[in-house]
């Protein structure tokens, strides 16, 4: 079987491909065209950031069977398409933690003693001693915007530099926190404590553009800011103006929204801003360890049929995938439908397994239901792997338990989800041999199928609240798919879930929960 290496990666993890019989093809810097042609005949295929596996690049891969990304992020690979195609995606989370962390460290503080701009005035045949007075940052305070793995270790190097450190993180247990000797702080309070911000969340969409204008307004004047994180989550136009208007006293970004960044970028032509290429998982350790921990894992893939740090399949045998799949996606549904509905801290879920499911192998199916709780929060870095260590070091108590007996149902999945602000019940069955169905939602009974672009809406039972929300979605041109209603007689209440054909905008979803009657409104995406 063929491997093709697109990206470089270390000579170690190319030797392990070797040595286990595989035909390794190293093709560097392809235009997306000769990749196109590369890929054909191929089994395997490695990247890194550069590579984009997109649709059109999968629609040539005739015998593709696993991409391997030796690093964390999966920003560049279209995880639904390989899904369609039935291509395992993998990646090496943990592998460059240290040296991303290390990394955001060395900025901070070469920013804080102007080292960069030093440097090149001395290259410059000057000696400008007073031009360069820097700050320490022993005393001062670090606010850290996520606290996962490579949050944790900056924030650990910090207090190693007696830096005081705050952190905002709305997923994180409070007594995590407490046991990492976190100080957890709402975003407004970090912002007007701290002296220095550094970013370390995944890139989605409620973290893109997160630093910005109203950001900034917020933080001391004099702050300093950080992201060795992900391109996009900065605004770079808001932060040239915050840095240009004095409002901030410096920035240090390693990622751009744009990559590779140009002399365009003018916040390249200030002096108060220091940069790197994307540097941030770049030392021949790190480069080593997700070498060779892709190698390794592509090989026994092929070879043994061994799956390991897949973000898209389990790691189950492929006979057994055939009487668990239908379980697996009902899982999927259920534990990314809770994910998107939860309100506060993740703490504890109690999973279910009821009727004919209390008799099949639950491990794989609590894994997928821990990975895509997780996933909204931790994106690339939670896989089928890793979601159990991961909930097991955010202190998740994660408790599953089994009854052959089932009311109304052949089987039934049922998941409580206790936050800091409360607890989400989800049900779901199987109707036929592969159908997923929801069928509770907390104290609603309905049955809805768990796909599409959805509105879970809380609100009174009376009439005509569910004629203005008809009207409301027809004004703005959208159109209901389906449309499920639970009541709950006992309080007037009623629980809708809808699909529409479009995904609802902001405006819309503002429209809604105005409507009298209604309470609450939340749109979720399957």
């Amino acid at each position: 079987m063929k491997v093709l290496i697109s990206n470089p990666i270390a000579q170690e993890g190319i030797d392990i491909l070797r040595e286990a019989g595989l035909e390794v093809e190293e093709k560097l810097g392809l235009s997306p065209e000769e990749l196109y042609e590369a890929i054909k005949d191929v089994d395997a295929l490695v990247i890194r950031s550069a590579t984009k596996v997109t649709p059109e690049l999968l629609e040539h891969a005739e015998r593709l069977k696993v991409v391997g990304r030796a690093g964390t992020g999966l920003d560049n690979v279209d995880i639904e398409a390989c899904n369609k195609k039935g291509v395992v995606v993998m990646n090496t989370p943990g592998g460059n933690t240290n040296s991303a962390a290390e990394h955001t460290i060395a900025m901070l503080l070469a920013m804080s003693r102007h080292i960069p701009q030093a440097t090149m005035s001395m290259k410059q045949g000057k000696w400008e001693k007073k031009k360069f007075m820097g700050q320490e940052v022993a005393g001062k305070t670090l606010g850290i915007i996520g606290s996962g793995r490579i949050g944790a270790i900056v924030a650990q190097l910090a207090k190693g530099l007696k830096m005081k450190v705050v952190a905002y993180d709305p997923y994180m247990n409070p007594e995590m926190a407490e046991k990492l000797g976190i100080e957890l702080v709402d975003l407004d309070t970090l912002l007007s404590r701290a002296d220095y911000v550094s970013v370390h969340t995944p890139l989605t969409d409620e973290t893109r553009g997160m630093l910005n204008k109203e950001i900034f307004d917020k933080m001391k004047d004099g702050a300093m800011v950080l992201n060795c994180a992900r391109g996009g989550i900065v605004n770079e136009a808001d932060l040239y103006e915050a840095l240009t208007s004095g409002k901030l006293a410096a920035a240090a970004l390693d990622v751009f929204e744009k990559e590779p960044t140009t002399l365009e970028n003018p916040l390249l032509q200030l002096d108060n801003f220091i940069c790197t290429p994307h540097l941030g998982a770049s030392t021949r350790e790190a480069q080593e360890n997700v070498a060779v921990a892709v190698a390794r894992q592509i090989a026994d893939y092929l070879i043994k049929g061994e799956v390991r740090n897949a973000v898209n399949v389990p790691s189950v045998s492929g006979e057994a995938l055939k009487v668990l799949g239908p379980v697996l996606n009902l899982a999927e549904k259920c534990g990314t439908f809770v994910a998107q509905v939860l309100d506060g801290a993740l703490k504890g879920v109690e999973i279910s397994y009821q009727g004919d499911l209390a008799d099949i192998d639950t491990a794989p199916v609590t894994v997928t239901i821990l990975k895509n709780l997780l996933a909204p929060v931790l994106r690339e870095d939670v896989n089928f792997v890793n979601a159990p260590i991961i909930a097991k070091e955010r202190g998740i108590k994660v408790v599953e338990s089994k009854s052959e007996t089932c009311e109304n149902f052949n089987n039934l999945l049922e998941l409580k989800v206790t936050t800091s602000n409360g607890e989400e019940v989800l049900a779901g069955t199987i109707f036929g041999k592969t159908e997923p169905r929801l069928v509770r939602i907390n104290d609603f009974t309905l049955e809805a199928v768990p796909e599409g672009h959805m509105l879970l809406i809380y609100n009174e039972d009376r009439p005509g609240v569910i004629g203005r929300i008809g009207l409301t979605l027809g004004e703005a041109g959208i159109n209901i798919a389906r449309m499920q209603v639970g009541q709950d007689p006992g309080h007037h209440r009623n629980v809708i879930l809808l699909t529409t054909d479009e995904k609802a905008s902001d405006e819309v979803l503002e429209k809604l929960s105005q409507q009298d009657g209604v309470s609450r409104v939340i749109p979720v995406e399957l």
